[in-house]
């Protein structure tokens, strides 16, 4: 190995090392939370996409969980804030942690990627630009992905909360 294969392995390996440790915390962090709101549920954690990801799921089905999950996600989002605070305050460096409750944000994905890759469609037979409806960070970025992977280019426009998705055509 070179000297720069080495430093960037050891990089690498350093980068492993804090994404899985803002894991624990955030684990920490959201079982206190469980234990508080008397509410059973798992925690896994994962590194995806250069993020921690944690999720909480449970044996004995989703209805109690899906109070933490909110309409739309909405309590998930905050809690997921929350969690970013927690992991903050201890390393102190920003989190880009993402937390997903009883398979929320697993099946959000697969519809907004379902969506993109239509909204890509459309976008090449029509030749015009496909505006969607506002989203959240989270789901303009699946939402770009897929029309990325349908070989089309997307762009953000408007202000937060009214931020949404453009595909443009080829």
């Amino acid at each position: 190995m070179t000297e720069g294969t080495t430093a960037a392995a050891a990089e690498g390996a350093d980068i492993l090392t804090r994404l899985e440790q803002e894991g624990e915390i955030a684990a920490d962090y959201l079982e206190g939370l469980l234990d508080i709101a008397d509410l059973d549920g798992d925690i896994d954690m994962d590194v995806e996409a250069d993020r921690a990801s944690v999720s909480i799921i449970s044996d004995t089905g989703t209805r109690d969980l899906q109070k933490l999950v909110g309409r739309d996600g909405e309590v998930l989002e905050a809690l997921q804030e929350l969690t970013r605070l927690a992991v903050h305050r201890e390393t102190g460096d920003r989190s880009r942690l993402m937390l997903d409750i009883a398979g929320y944000r697993a099946r959000k994905r697969t519809e907004l990627a379902d969506l993109g890759a239509k909204a890509a469609a459309e976008a090449k037979s029509s030749g015009q630009a496909v505006r969607l409806d506002p989203m959240t960070p989270f789901e303009r970025k699946v939402v770009h992905d897929a029309v990325k992977a349908a070989g089309l280019r997307s762009e953000s426009e408007g202000e937060e909360p009214q931020r949404f998705v453009v595909v443009l055509p080829a």
